[in-house]
């Protein structure tokens, strides 16, 4: 569901939990929710996922408002918590469902992306590895992956704890000079 106003873009990087908690603390993020993207069947679930070879990815879904935070500098944000040069592989988590990977719904989106990405790739010698393409398909998961470090204060997670008090100063500088 949009919200008058904002704009909304689909990130995988790794495990969603860290990233759906990383995200919702950046200054312009509206709401968080997470789920599986671009994968084969129909409302997966998160066993199904992870041993069935659906082809979904974690992903979050973040909605946020242009007016706060442009794509640009979200996709920066994001880029800084995930080795874009790691191919289905964040952190501990490895499998196609831990790819990284942006989704867009706005065509318009898909040229900022490619922008960010060459910028990105300029400071790597590797290949950056970030699937891009338009959202074909996202389900969102069982109701205790959601806000799931809110609920686990203990819970694993590959971001760490100092990336999280990163997001909460993020202002956009082009915006919030």
């Amino acid at each position: 569901m949009i919200i008058k106003n904002t704009k909304e873009i689909y990130l995988a990087g790794g495990c969603f939990w860290g990233t759906e908690k990383y995200l919702s603390l950046i200054p312009g993020v509206i709401r968080t929710r997470v789920g599986y993207a671009n994968g084969r069947t129909k409302n997966p679930t998160y066993e199904e996922v992870c041993h069935m070879d659906t082809g979904h990815a974690e992903t979050v879904h973040a909605i946020y408002d242009p007016s706060k935070i442009r794509l640009e500098h979200l996709l920066s944000l994001y880029y800084n918590v995930i080795d874009p040069t790691s191919l289905n592989r964040q952190g501990c988590d490895v499998g196609s469902q831990y790819r990284t990977g942006i989704y867009y719904t706005d065509p318009s989106d898909e040229e900022i992306i490619n922008n960010s990405l060459k910028d990105l790739q300029s400071a790597y010698t590797e290949n950056i590895v970030i699937e891009v393409m338009p959202l074909k398909n996202y389900y969102s998961a069982e109701e205790y992956h959601q806000k799931y470090l809110d609920k686990n204060l203990d819970g694993y997670c590959h971001i760490g704890q100092d990336k999280f008090a990163q997001a909460m100063m993020a202002k956009d500088p082009i915006l919030f000079p």
